[in-house]
């Protein structure tokens, strides 16, 4: 047997596509703010591909530079003034921030029908409730990719997710729980780990250990959702060279699989396809118009 290869970058694409659409039938346009602290490049890069995105689905992206010396005081009034600009569907605080701030408590500042990142208390509160609320993206984006592969009705399905961080991990299982779906969440000290991995129809690693998920973990015809991104040395590609894997080893377990997400071009994209379908979200909700059925 070999996987298809499932392309977040593909779907990716088509969700934004379908996300101008519907954008151009709003009465208004959606406002996505970005507060960006200091000159990590890496940060900046990824700032900046959110921004060209935004605009590309016929959204307004605003965007809040900070200087790295900025103090915990400047980056929660900054937050605070977009929470109270009527005009702001979305705040998005890009992390990490600089050493020094508190990222926690400039998180929790930011108003949760804003919080188009999912990360706040309150918004993490609403999922678990099964309340309306906005999703993290990452988990999100797995649960779009998933029902991609296998259909919109996942309901009966068996999931394991390797890792119980609250960024993807736990907020991932809540969220394949509300498709009715059987949930297992895997960790370190979870036994026979091995075993576990091959009654699940949807295999989720998590937990950014390079290729540690190998062929013989994966049930046969199981969907892979690998979200790992980790860097490792690539001497084949000239000296000091390196290449991006996922947590799961890709070559073994395409053979054995029936769908898999590659890396890099599978989970990642479909982060900011996500943020920008949270923004739209948000500003339905906030604004009373109806939110898109597409969506």
């Amino acid at each position: 047997m070999t996987a298809q290869r499932l392309s977040g970058k593909d779907v990716a694409e088509q969700l934004r596509a379908d996300m101008a659409v519907e954008v151009a039938k709003l009465p208004g346009t959606p406002t996505l703010a970005v507060v960006l602290v200091g000159e990590d490049p890496a940060s900046q890069v990824y700032v900046r591909s959110k921004i060209k995105q935004t605009e590309a689905c016929g959204m307004t992206s605003r965007h809040e530079f900070l200087p790295a010396n900025a103090s915990q005081d400047d980056v929660e009034n900054t937050i605070a003034a977009l929470n109270e600009d009527p005009d702001v569907d979305g705040i998005l605080l890009q992390l990490p921030l600089p050493k020094g701030l508190d990222e926690a408590a400039a998180i929790e500042r930011i108003n949760p029908d804003k919080d188009v990142d999912g990360l706040t208390e309150a918004s993490a509160g609403r999922l678990s409730l099964g309340k309306p609320g906005l999703r993290p993206c990452t988990p999100t984006g797995c649960v779009i990719l998933a029902k991609r592969a296998l259909g919109e009705n996942l309901s009966g399905q068996n999931v394991v997710i390797i890792g119980r961080s609250i960024l993807v991990g736990k907020p991932a299982a809540l969220l394949f729980l509300a498709e009715n779906c059987t949930v297992t969440i895997a960790h370190s000290r979870t036994k026979d780990l091995p075993e576990l991995c091959r009654t699940a129809d949807i295999l989720v690693p998590a937990v950014g250990r390079p290729e540690m998920v190998k062929g013989d973990w994966v049930k046969p015809g199981a969907c892979v959702i690998d979200v790992g991104i980790n860097r490792i040395d690539a001497p084949e590609r000239g000296e000091g060279k390196t290449r991006l894997v996922g947590d799961a080893d890709y070559a073994s377990c395409a053979e054995v699989a029936g769908h898999i997400t590659p890396v890099p071009g599978g989970v990642g994209p479909m982060t900011i396809a996500c943020l920008l379908r949270n923004t739209v979200i948000a500003a339905c909700r906030r604004r009373g118009w109806s939110v898109p059925t597409t969506l």
